[in-house]
């Protein structure tokens, strides 16, 4: 369930922005539609009033002969009008508390002209009132007629409000007064105008959270390439107050880790360089010395110490030598690399030329040439493929070793670490070639993988991207 939600918090503002949209449209509309609908009852109850009030008025004065024949000039489908001595309402009771209180309204007002009782009920559009709503308005007639034709086509369909007016003589006034009809809140004219103005806000929208969390995807953009390379520019400390707050910070935070790696990195280069002044005179008296096992073993452990500062120099300085990006031609520095070493080979279907690469030069020379080793020296063989895979330069070194334990996989990118544990520096190391090497290609914008082969020795896969 958790795949289908979104993972981007502009993406959740948007479908919150898009769903208060509809909400508040479908109130709106639920709204509008109700007061249309309570507006229009109050208006059939005035125009029935007022209609009576004008028949009455009229009639009053008129005989009961005189009343049938006015009510027959005035008879039409829509608005039905008769004299009878019977009611058209037969019912002396309304059907609901609204028309109750007309009833009464009518009573008391046209009592000055004779009327006595009167009663409203509402009936429904009847089927003959349907079928007899005429054809369809003609092409060649203007918009008001054809709004006009329309309209009491509505009205010929719609609810009727009868009324009946018993006079003091007796005779009964019964006419019809059509309900007015509620159309569609939405229609296909209107539907348009809704749907664009929804398009807009939602455009809007879109616009304005891509402009919001703008600086937000730069931060975190500057926040991953601070953790590739502490040397990486500032970000620019610009727009709103807090996100030129969370600017500040993160350069800050960078410059205060750039202080405190080059310090350090610094300390280790410079002890592990005056560790060369007194092996050097250490060396020179083992020269005095004549030759003995006692010397030979002293020039052994003097040569480990020489090898873990020199080692521990690599290390140290990575990040304090100042070396620039270059384009460098990757296929041509990993052949000069493997023509050092009488165990490298390529695999001939794998070799791509043309590779160009962005990174410091003499740098990435070490990253390779210690993978190389690495697999000449754990596995015996190594066989060298280079390939390229979408925007990424792809080297794979496979070996003949007995590959590594998958459970220390990760663990030997760690300083200082070797699988190896005797004390030999030619067999162990020292456990800080893969760590320098991946500093490196991590640098440069890469990555390395190491996985055992299915058939046999490790696999170790240097990608690094490729230069625009």
């Amino acid at each position: 369930m958790r795949r289908f939600l979104p993972q981007t918090l502009p993406v959740w503002v948007l479908l919150i922005v898009i769903a208060g949209l509809l909400i508040s449209q479908v109130a709106t509309l639920y709204i509008v539609s109700r007061d249309r609908a309570a507006a229009n009852d109050v208006v059939d109850l005035y125009r029935l009033n007022d209609r009576a009030f004008s028949l009455v008025q009229l009639m009053h004065d008129a005989s009961p002969e005189e009343r049938k024949a006015t009510a027959t000039g005035l008879f039409n489908s829509t608005y039905a009008l008769t004299v009878s001595d019977t009611p058209a309402v037969t019912s002396s009771i309304a059907g609901d508390d609204e028309l109750a209180e007309l009833e009464d309204i009518l009573v008391g007002r046209l009592s000055k002209f004779g009327i006595t009782d009167a009663r409203v009920r509402r009936d429904p559009a009847t089927r003959e009132a349907d079928d007899a709503t005429g054809t369809a308005p003609g092409p060649d007639i203007g918009q008001v007629e054809r709004d006009l034709l329309v309209l009491a086509a509505d009205f010929a369909q719609s609810d009727k409000l009868t009324a009946s007016l018993r006079f003091a003589d007796g005779q009964w006034l019964n006419f019809t007064e059509p309900i007015t009809p509620v159309g569609p809140i939405l229609s296909f004219d209107s539907l348009p105008l809704y749907s664009l103005i929804a398009g807009l806000v939602v455009i809007m929208s879109i616009w304005s959270l891509r402009r919001l969390t703008a600086p937000y995807r730069m931060m975190e953009t500057a926040v991953n390439r601070i953790g590739k390379d502490l040397k990486s520019p500032p970000i620019a400390e610009s727009g709103s107050r807090e996100v030129r707050a969370a600017a500040k910070a993160i350069n800050a935070m960078q410059a205060r880790l750039r202080e405190y790696v080059e310090d350090r990195e610094h300390l280790a280069a410079a002890l592990a360089h005056d560790l060369r002044t007194p092996m050097t005179r250490m060396r020179l008296r083992l020269e005095l010395l004549r030759k003995s096992a006692v010397r030979e073993a002293l020039a052994h452990d003097l040569a480990d110490v020489e090898s873990i500062a020199s080692s521990v120099i690599d290390f140290a300085t990575f990040e304090v030598t100042e070396e620039k990006n270059e384009r460098i031609d990757f296929w041509s520095l990993v052949e000069s690399i493997a023509d050092g070493y009488e165990d490298v080979s390529f695999d001939d279907d794998t070799r791509s030329r043309g590779l160009i690469c962005m990174a410091r030069p003499v740098a990435l020379k070490r990253c390779v040439t210690n993978l190389v080793q690495n697999a000449v020296t754990y596995g015996k063989k190594a066989h060298l493929s280079l390939s390229r895979s979408e925007n990424m330069i792809l080297l794979t070194i496979r070996d003949e070793g007995p590959g590594i334990p998958q459970a220390q996989i990760d663990a030997v990118f760690g300083s200082f670490v070797r699988l190896e544990q005797s004390r030999n520096r030619q067999t162990g190391g020292l456990g800080l070639g893969l760590t320098i090497a991946r500093n490196i290609a991590r640098a440069a914008g890469g990555d390395i993988r190491l996985s055992n082969n299915p058939g046999g020795g490790l696999l170790t896969q240097l990608r690094l991207p490729l230069a625009a």
